[in-house]
């Protein structure tokens, strides 16, 4: 299904809105306060996020919308960091993450040649995963392909700064032992930076209350969604 569709789908779903609803209130009733707390959560970790992994040795660089194969700056940054990061420390594998509609190059397959074109030996250890459509499916998908590589230890999450909380959030609960990579050096305040971090915490709000409703409610189906 092409990304509309996708996204349409999710929000549609009954369980997603019902999480919604949740942090929604929570927000009307603390007069924003909560989304206010969510949303220096997402700009601290998107400041604070180092540009050199502690570990490294299993890196999931993280995918963007890239329409008939052409990445944008966020996505060329990821990869950028991602061939300095290969360079400097050589990790035991590189998981490249993120698919397409059907007809067009998947995520994964744009990021592998732009990391070739930068000097990854064609012989590295870049594996594709190429059939998620968003940050939780390309964790899941990338938790599956690591447990079939016999993988344990840390995951490097290298992904923009702004995205770098999502990733955190779903890393954590889906059971990962992680660590961040920032694509940028630092992070800058541009207006659509500032933009999208509001939509990263409004994102990360409602998934950390939609998960924490649904585990006092022991509502297994919910908990599903997002473990």
């Amino acid at each position: 299904m092409s990304r509309l569709d996708h996204r349409r789908r999710l929000m549609l779903d009954r369980h997603v809105l019902a999480t919604g609803v949740v942090a929604a209130t929570a927000c009307v009733l603390s007069a924003g306060l909560v989304y206010v707390g969510y949303l220096v959560h997402v700009v601290r970790t998107a400041r604070r996020a180092p540009v050199d992994p502690a570990h490294g040795h299993t890196v999931l660089v993280f995918g963007k919308h890239a329409p008939h194969g052409r990445a944008d700056d966020d996505f060329a940054a990821r990869l950028a960091r991602a061939a300095t990061v290969w360079h400097s420390r050589r990790p035991r594998r590189m998981v490249l993450l993120g698919g397409a509609a059907p007809g067009h190059p998947a995520e994964a397959e744009v990021a592998h040649a732009a990391l070739l074109d930068q000097g990854v030996a064609p012989d590295a250890p870049l594996h594709l995963e190429t059939a998620s459509r968003d940050t939780l499916q390309n964790l899941r998908n990338a938790r599956t392909l690591l447990a079939d590589l016999a993988h344990e230890g840390h995951v490097t999450l290298l992904s923009s700064r702004y995205h770098l909380a999502r990733c955190a959030l779903f890393a954590r609960q889906l059971g990962f032992q992680w660590e961040l990579c920032a694509a940028e050096p630092a992070l800058r305040l541009t207006p659509t930076t500032v933009v999208r971090l509001a939509g990263e915490a409004a994102y990360v709000c409602w998934v950390d209350l939609g998960t924490r409703f649904a585990r006092v409610i022991r509502h297994e189906r919910m908990l599903a969604r997002v473990t």
